[in-house]
């Protein structure tokens, strides 16, 4: 039968399987791991060089800040924003401040009460009815507390401002010494109440009106029904004098009204 004998030996059998490598690969070991040596010393040098670029621009930001908080503590004024610099003394940087005077929403009509027979003059009415109490309280002691004028609208305000200006000649600052812009008034909250003594009405809404009995008796007693004095002698809002404007702060929406947007007056 042809082909049975014993095969014949494939030539590339007697080839060393290890003559698959070429020798040069196999006789330079030594060379192929010079590269890789070198480029790991670069990044690491680059990596160092970075971390020293990164502490000396730490360095130098923290003292540019110290000598920033030096000089702040030094001259307050340096590094001040102009309008922090011309606010209004007492006022957050936030608050809505006209000619000294701080912004104020109107009281809704709804929450208003009368604190005269015929109704013309309003408060709120838990101010309505610490105002009547006190009243009752001075009248015991024989004192006749009146009030002029308590909760005002806009357009109450825009007379008393505008209109009261241009008849009196008087430059906007000047006008708003004794009356606040409209939409800047303590009359606008119903809180406010300008006070009167009916024994001495030729005093009331004058600055000689802390001569009488009523704002002596005020003076006295009026915190004890959570009124206070909104225009002092030297005020920080520079208002004028106002011994007869007073407000109240008996709840935690009146303090916040008068309160959250100043420091105090």
């Amino acid at each position: 039968m042809e082909n049975a004998g014993t095969p014949e030996k494939s030539p590339k059998a007697s080839i060393p399987l290890t003559d698959d490598i070429p020798v040069a690969q196999r006789d330079a070991p030594e060379q192929t791991q010079k590269p890789g040596l070198n480029r790991t010393f670069l990044f690491a040098g680059l990596a160092v060089l970075g971390v020293v670029a990164l502490a000396a621009g730490s360095l130098v930001s923290l003292r540019m800040q110290q000598t920033q908080n030096t000089l702040a503590i030094e001259n307050p004024s340096v590094g001040a924003s102009p309008s922090s610099a011309n606010a209004t003394p007492g006022a957050s940087p936030t608050a809505d401040v006209l000619l000294g005077h701080f912004a104020y929403p109107e009281a809704p009509v709804a929450e208003l009460a009368a604190i005269v027979p015929d109704g013309s003059i309003k408060m709120r009415k838990p101010a309505a009815q610490a105002f009547r109490e006190m009243v009752a309280a001075a009248q015991q002691e024989g004192v006749n507390l009146v009030p002029i004028s308590g909760y005002r609208t806009l357009a109450d305000q825009k007379y008393l401002y505008f209109n009261v200006k241009a008849e009196r000649g008087q430059v906007p600052a000047e006008r708003a010494k004794v009356s606040a812009p409209p939409g800047y008034s303590e009359h606008h909250t119903g809180y406010a109440v300008d006070i009167g003594d009916a024994n001495a009405p030729a005093l009331n809404l004058n600055p000689d009106f802390d001569k009488t009995a009523a704002f002596r008796w005020l003076k006295s007693n009026a915190a004890h029904y959570s009124f206070e004095l909104s225009f002092p002698k030297g005020n920080k809002q520079g208002v004028s004098y106002e011994p007869w404007h007073w407000r109240y702060v008996g709840d935690i929406h009146s303090l916040k009204t008068f309160y959250k947007a100043r420091e105090s007056n």
